[in-house]
């Protein structure tokens, strides 16, 4: 853990998993900058709402810029950790003329920042890599020895940055580590990611898109334990290596629906559609490498996970009259 308060820089910190990540850098009591470049890949007002309680500490500062182009000598001046959670999510979109996006968010954008970071030494470089950098792997659950490889062209982007990480650690010894995050879900999830499409679509008494026939299975984790273990990368004795950081289980979506639909007691209404390209069949992590080097364990259960994100929900969307809070 960070126990001395220090300066922290943040990128992608009006994101999900980043504004989450601030919160808890700035409740430890350290200075947290954070990068953001608002992209339109969804809509502004929500990643502002993100920051919201960030924005109300005076030891908070937000930048927005394009790591391509920011003055990263000034924003990274005096830092002791980065957290480079910024990039271009999401595999469906990542396909035609969308890919340009992914290089200049994903790949570019991470060696600007590993250019600066010459200049600029830090004491550890956390880097938030994905669980679609293994494709379609062969074992699970999925150690971080297993071959990488990516099914989408997001999957390949994020690989290309992790080696980047590594080959910028190799040359100039810039302290990196990268977490491989398995399907990372709770309150602010993106609007584009199935629990979130789920459970508008129950609020709205629409059909459930699904994509294949249910029976796929991922690892989900809840943001708070996501955050947890990227806040231990910060010190634990992890440069070099890549880690992964899932919820402890495997998961049919099929399961997913049924939970949801006990906790908001809303029967779903499913619309299969075919599998969608570049999305594995199944996702499992090892996270015995997590454990044993981070001290880190999962703590939050998919129900429980479920159920936090089923009421912020509500909390903070227009709902259709007699949806149950419980």
């Amino acid at each position: 853990m960070l126990e001395t308060p220090t300066r922290v820089v943040v990128t992608g910190a009006a994101g999900f998993i980043g504004s989450h990540l601030c919160e808890r850098l700035l409740s430890a009591g350290h200075e947290v900058v954070g990068i953001d470049s608002f992209s339109d890949y969804y809509e502004r007002a929500s990643k502002e709402r993100n920051v919201e309680a960030a924005g109300k500490h005076g030891s908070f500062t937000l930048e927005e810029s394009d790591l391509v182009d920011a003055d990263l000598d000034r924003l990274l001046q005096g830092a002791t950790v980065v957290f480079h959670l910024a990039g271009q999510p999401g595999v469906r979109p990542s396909w035609g003329s969308h890919f340009d996006r992914y290089v200049h968010d994903n790949i570019v954008a991470t060696q600007r920042l590993l250019e600066a970071l010459r200049e600029e030494p830090v004491k550890r470089l956390v880097f938030a890599s994905s669980s679609s950098v293994y494709g379609d792997a062969e074992m699970f659950p999925t150690k971080e020895t297993a071959l990488p490889r990516p099914v989408s062209p997001y999957g390949m982007t994020k690989l290309a940055a992790e080696h980047l990480t590594f080959v910028y650690m190799r040359n100039f010894g810039i302290p990196a580590t990268s977490l491989r995050y398995f399907t990372v879900y709770g309150p602010r999830q993106r609007p584009d990611m199935a629990f979130c499409r789920f459970m508008e679509a129950l609020v709205e008494e629409q059909e459930i898109e699904i994509f294949g026939d249910g029976e796929q299975t991922r690892e989900f984790t809840y943001v708070s334990d996501a955050v947890d273990g990227t806040v231990k990368a910060a010190s634990a004795d992890v440069v070099g290596q890549i880690i992964n950081l899932g919820g402890g289980s495997r998961v049919t979506v099929n399961r997913v629906l049924h939970t949801l639909e006990e906790i908001s007691h809303v029967q779903p209404r499913r619309k299969h559609l075919p599998a969608a390209p570049g999305d594995p069949r199944h996702t499992g992590a090892s996270i015995n490498l997590a454990r044993e080097k981070l001290g880190w364990e999962p703590r939050v259960s998919l129900r429980e996970g479920l159920t936090k994100q089923w009421d912020w929900f509500l909390a903070t969307s227009a709902k259709s009259p007699g949806v149950s809070r419980r």
